[in-house]
């Protein structure tokens, strides 16, 4: 058996990849949309299509859908950088310490609470291995261990994995052959050719060309997605394509092109309805570019959101929104396909997490043995592409010690939250509030169980607890008293 190698012990990795036997490796694309929530599209992730389901018009999710398996308990983490943190590294928030959205070297993005302030995490991102930088988690990336076993590595659009002026704000500098539009940046200042997908602000480079065609952002890096494509295929290696639209984060500036399909909607809701859209028309592009290239069949596509929706663009039944722990903030549409390999047309109800892209991808991609200074937190779920359901008794664990917002009912309250099965469990740090759901009837997460099952409550907090203390998660600290918040299983 391979041998997997961390800075804490020699762990057992895979054995020959699943699919081996294969003539050649596979492409694999991964397709990861910005802020986007699990209703935002016509294709449902629950039992039942929602009222957000019928707003949405995503064709070309459904023709994905069609062709591949849908995951239905499918998270990450509450907000940008966490996520594309633990997808790159593999490792959970809470061992990284990425654990707030990144922009400026050396410091905080953290918002105000009244009671609480915040210890030190790490607001400088990821940074390569062998180099170290305080306030940087140190890794070897996917990207790299790809490159390093024959695959072209692509990356277009948002990259957001370390500050400005530290190493990984340039995705080439963790093995990103081709970086196009990847910056430190969080956001657009605009998705229009006319402010040049600026603003004023936040600038988005590399795009030059097509800011004087007058291109919408998100056709913009779809023509250099197609184009990379055309490069790769022309070549005789395989390529990764890490697909990062900024879409659909704000601001919500409306898609002309997709306007007038959506005549009963308004104001902020009408242009998020567009901007969808313009999503979905990328993603059809990339799955026709496939075709036309004749590589579908020897093509992974993954498709995943980063973080839930803005609570104001509504993610029912779901509650709450970015920057929660609450099912509104973490849960996300994914859909995987792979002609021949996997069954068409299928759902997996295995509960899964962001870092579990990583082995998964290296797995598809037959990655010879490799070491990494992070642990991989991460597990495979090609047993989930083949029809097995896996991880029925993994817990996911959940960490954003932070303020997102001042915002009423606990939207953007410092929280941690841990999923086991059906059971759910969520604490808060600002007045130690614990709750207790079970998704399976309450997948809104309105009926608190806390006081009517005490002892699940009980072992939840108590397993969450000893994984937040294993890895030294940095916690709030109470301003009155200076001393740290407790951990779920010693509040009370």
């Amino acid at each position: 058996m391979k041998k997997h190698l961390t800075f804490l012990s020699a762990l057992p990795f895979f054995a020959a990849p699943i699919f081996a036997g294969a003539a050649e490796k596979p492409n694999i694309v991964l397709f990861l949309v910005d802020d986007m929530g699990w209703q935002d599209t016509n294709v449902p992730f629950w039992n039942e299509k929602g009222e957000l389901n019928k707003r949405y018009k995503t064709p070309n999710m459904e023709r994905l859908a069609k062709a591949g398996v849908k995951f239905m308990n499918a998270y990450a983490c509450p907000v940008s950088s966490p996520s594309r943190c633990s997808l790159m590294s593999g490792a959970n928030a809470v061992q990284h310490k990425v654990t707030n959205w990144t922009l400026w070297k050396d410091k905080s993005n953290d918002n105000n609470n009244p009671r609480l302030s915040f210890e030190p995490w790490n607001w400088n991102g990821i940074i390569p291995a062998p180099k170290k930088l305080k306030g940087a988690f140190t890794i070897k990336a996917l990207p790299q261990i790809l490159r390093e076993n024959g695959y072209r590595t692509i990356h277009i659009g948002k990259a957001h994995f370390g500050a400005t002026g530290t190493p990984a704000a340039d995705p080439r500098a963790i093995g990103f052959d081709v970086n196009i539009a990847g910056t430190a940046q969080g956001g657009p200042g605009s998705y229009y050719a006319k402010d040049n997908y600026s603003g004023g602000r936040w600038a988005i480079p590399d795009l030059d060309e097509y800011a004087k065609k007058g291109m919408f952002l998100t056709d913009a890096l779809t023509a250099a997605a197609l184009k990379e494509i055309d490069t790769a295929a022309a070549g005789r290696k395989p390529f990764f394509l890490y697909m990062s639209h900024y879409t659909v984060h704000a601001p919500y500036q409306k898609d002309p092109q997709f306007e007038e399909n959506y005549p009963n909607l308004r104001g902020q809701h009408k242009n998020y309805a567009t901007l969808i859209e313009g999503m979905d028309k990328s993603l059809g592009e990339i799955l026709d570019k496939l075709e036309d290239k004749k590589l579908t069949k020897n093509t992974v596509v993954m498709f995943m959101s980063d973080n839930g929706g803005h609570h104001t663009n509504g993610n029912q039944p779901a509650r709450a929104g970015k920057g929660a722990v609450f099912e509104g903030g973490i849960h996300e549409p994914m859909i995987v396909s792979w002609p021949g390999k996997i069954r068409a047309g299928t759902q997996n109800a295995s509960p899964v997490i962001i870092e579990d892209f990583f082995p998964t991808i290296l797995e598809i991609a037959g990655a010879k043995s490799y070491k990494t200074p992070q642990r991989i937190d991460g597990k495979s779920f090609v047993p989930a592409l083949l029809g097995k359901k896996i991880n029925e008794d993994r817990a996911l664990i959940f960490h954003y010690p932070h303020q997102w917002s001042e915002q009423n009912g606990r939207i953007g309250a410092p929280a941690s939250a841990i999923r086991l099965g059906k059971w759910k469990l969520v604490h808060f740090y600002d007045d130690s509030k614990t709750m207790l759901f079970n998704l399976e009837k309450d997948i809104g997460e309105k009926d608190d169980l806390f006081e009517k099952n005490p002892t699940q409550a009980k072992k939840l907090a108590k397993q969450l607890s000893d994984f937040l203390r294993a890895n030294k998660a940095t916690l709030p600290v109470v301003k009155a008293t200076g001393t740290r918040c407790l951990f779920p299983d010693g509040a009370k």
